[in-house]
């Protein structure tokens, strides 16, 4: 799934959307059902309506590849595949079997590590897909019928203490708490939305807390191979450079946000190319380690161990550099940055001017160093550097303009 499929998706979920029926089971903090329900969707309430959507949209919200992970059915596993078939019969049925129903709540209560009070709510879809054109734009031609089942975790917490007007004791009085239906911690999208098109031999996973990444609800509870979101990748990638500087703990951090910069600034590159193009993630290979490595000037054998590092940490799952920028750091490290290239020139000019004179000095750019040649001119020596037409040159601080 991309940014612009959760998009597309959550763009259905309106007042005259067509999910066409909704089902759910409030579990309490005992493991025990103490309600289930299924309906049509047209015969909620409207203000309720309103609410169920929220928590739809919800659950296809925040980045991807941190908030939304693509899972893969683990093979060969008996567990993932009768919840692949499970999940499969429910989406064909619509959510009016009740048997179906009640065997994925036990699954999910069996099997899903939660204290409290919690809502387990399924949106079933009929999608007919347009086709689109390259310029982004809808055709009215339809391409297939995505048919769905979006299903959110939702906990049910009591609502914060508080003041109100007691009308039976016509006072101010401390008011009763009510169990209060939150936001989804995790969700699971049936089959996957990928491509605009139908995939179901995956699961588009949506997961609150990108630190936790819900992997113990993913295994357990969809049979699912589990993946590290974005903030956790960050979070193993920083460690390895921090070991590899295990002993000069001080550049740790510099390097590593040096390391993010170049990072970004690929991902920027990416974005000139156009949206579609920037979509696609930038897998972090040994060849583009290297490369980052080298032109931050990273020591040789620490470098070696953090290519090594890297392959061994995420040899199940190949980060991407997207994942491993942190745009914030990297925006905050920009004045560090700007003063350290400062001091480089300072030290640079500080260089030259400490030299012995010379009759001749040339200053000229590092690339360019080579292509100065000396040669006879008639009976004289004379220093010569090609130039472009559209160069400039300055003697001794003055321009110069040479024809």
């Amino acid at each position: 799934m991309t940014g612009r499929d959760a998009i597309e998706l959550r763009k259905r979920f309106k007042k005259d959307s067509g999910i066409s029926r909704i089902a759910g089971c409030y579990v309490d903090s005992n493991k025990e059902k103490v309600v289930t329900f299924e309906d049509s969707f047209f015969n909620i309430e409207e203000d309720e309506t309103a609410k169920y959507l929220e928590i739809a949209k919800k659950a296809l919200s925040g980045s991807i590849g941190n908030n939304i992970l693509e899972l893969d059915f683990e093979p060969g596993s008996k567990e993932a595949d009768d919840m692949q078939e499970l999940l499969m019969s429910i989406k064909e049925d619509g959510l009016k079997d009740r048997e179906l129903l009640n065997r994925l709540y036990d699954r999910i209560i069996e099997k899903h590590a939660y204290p409290d009070n919690y809502l387990i709510l399924l949106f079933h879809d009929r999608y007919d897909v347009l086709k689109m054109a390259s310029d982004g734009t809808l055709l009215d031609e339809s391409e297939e019928v995505y048919e769905y089942v979006l299903t959110a975790i939702c906990p049910v917490g009591l609502s914060k203490p508080g003041l109100g007007f007691l009308p039976a004791e016509n006072r101010i009085g401390a008011v009763h708490r009510e169990r209060v239906v939150e936001a989804p911690e995790v969700a699971f999208l049936f089959p996957a939305f990928a491509d605009r098109s139908s995939d179901i031999h995956k699961i588009d996973f949506y997961v609150k807390d990108t630190k936790d990444g819900g992997a113990q609800f993913a295994e357990e509870v969809l049979g699912c191979v589990s993946r590290l979101t974005a903030v956790q990748q960050r979070g193993e990638f920083a460690q390895i450079v921090k070991e590899a500087y295990r002993n000069d703990s001080s550049k740790y951090e510099d390097v590593l946000m040096e390391i993010q910069d170049s990072f970004n600034m690929r991902v920027e590159e990416k974005k000139t190319q156009g949206e579609l193009e920037a979509e696609k993630p930038i897998e972090l290979d040994d060849r583009l380690m290297k490369e980052v490595l080298d032109e931050n000037e990273v020591d040789e054998d620490v470098a070696k161990d953090i290519v090594n590092s890297v392959k061994e940490t995420f040899s199940s799952q190949t980060p991407t550099v997207n994942n491993l920028v942190d745009t914030r750091a990297v925006r905050a490290y920009a004045p560090k940055k700007r003063e350290k290239e400062l001091l480089k020139e300072v030290v640079l000019l500080k260089n030259e001017l400490e030299q012995p004179d010379y009759d001749v000095a040339v200053r000229i750019a590092p690339d360019r160093a080579d292509s100065i040649k000396a040669e006879l001119v008639g009976t004289e020596l004379c220093l010569l550097i090609p130039m472009e037409g559209t160069e400039q040159v300055s003697v001794n601080g003055i321009r110069r303009e040479f024809e």
